[in-house]
């Protein structure tokens, strides 16, 4: 499946006007067919010691990971058991830890958007204090590298580069996740690790494991496995790229499935988003005035403002921390 998610060297960008026009010319191709592809020259370092610090904080002891439940953050922050985030309804069958940028509690006045109970410290293992220092740097080579591929993709589009800066900087709302999805039951098809859904903030770069399960809707509800590329990040765009280019840029479904029985799959993506109050503008170029437009689900409306998008994306995940921390706003919203 090569040739379906191509591989995209970030190192041929800075390789001189002809490799830099062809790497230019396969990355428009890859963001408009398919919305997804593996990045490998990105020159971040230590994604081995981040998955094995995954690992042993899934391992660490049920007690302690439900210390840093989510239920007790109103920025939905923190530790989920396998179940506890929902897509469309179901439950996902995944355990995972939620990472936001570290900030001091904040707590809205009235009247403010409700999507600043987005902003908020993280909670982390008192027993894996090297987990905190770890995540820190990997969010921050992850998060330049995100804001150098968003500049190739507005190149690629004919766009000025720095076209989306303002929109991003100075403190974009990256997210980051670590995820456990365990072995299905022996006697169970497989099911849903994470639903069929769409990423609604710019560039998810994904790292994952040997083990697989991550698929992509080529056409309507006919999925494709993405093969794992050692070293390699599988990137993906989220809506609000597909919002600002009036659907020439694909926010394309995927899911990923259970792994078999005996199996765990590790994965730990990072979600590169504009600032919460930020709205994304249409991009200055001909493939944009040339798009048929977007596609809208009446089920999720989507806007180029980036916080109503995910603060609704919230909602729907983890309808127990609205209703235990934010019931006047599920009260707003009847």
């Amino acid at each position: 499946m090569s040739d379906v998610f191509p591989v995209l060297d970030m190192t041929e960008a800075d390789a001189g006007p002809r490799a830099r026009a062809a790497f230019l010319e396969r990355l428009r191709a890859a963001v408009h067919d398919i919305g997804f592809f593996q990045l490998t020259g990105h020159q971040v370092t230590g994604a081995g010691k981040l998955l094995e610090l995954t690992r042993q904080f899934f391992e660490l002891p049920v007690e302690e990971r439900d210390e840093l439940s989510i239920l007790k953050s109103p920025y939905f922050r923190g530790y989920s058991e396998v179940g506890r985030e929902r897509t469309k309804g179901a439950p996902d069958q995944r355990g995972q830890l939620d990472i936001g940028p570290e900030c001091e509690p904040y707590v809205p006045s009235p009247g403010d958007p409700e999507y600043l109970w987005l902003r908020g410290p993280n909670q982390w293992p008192k027993g894996l204090p090297q987990l905190r220092d770890a995540i820190l740097d990997w969010t921050a080579q992850l998060t330049q590298v995100s804001h150098r591929l968003l500049r190739l993709i507005l190149a690629a589009l004919e766009a000025p580069e720095d076209f989306l800066d303002p929109v991003v900087s100075p403190d974009p709302h990256v997210h980051f996740k670590l995820l456990h999805y365990p072995g299905r039951d022996e006697k169970s098809e497989p099911s849903q690790g994470v639903g069929v859904h769409k990423d609604y903030g710019m560039l998810t770069l994904l790292l994952q494991d040997d083990k697989g399960g991550l698929q992509v809707a080529v056409e309507d509800g006919v999925f494709v496995d993405v093969p794992v590329v050692p070293g390699a990040f599988v990137v993906n765009l989220g809506e609000l790229l597909e919002v600002a280019t009036r659907g020439y840029l694909r926010a394309t479904t995927h899911r990923v499935v259970s792994p078999a029985p005996g199996v765990d799959r590790y994965s730990a993506p990072f979600f590169y988003n504009p600032r919460l109050e930020a709205s994304m503008p249409d991009l200055p170029t001909r493939f944009v005035t040339e798009a048929d437009g977007v596609v809208h689900d009446p089920e999720n409306p989507l806007t180029a403002s980036y916080g109503d998008n995910v603060m609704r994306g919230m909602r729907r995940a983890f309808p127990e921390v609205m209703s235990l921390h934010h019931p006047d706003l599920v009260k707003a919203s009847r």
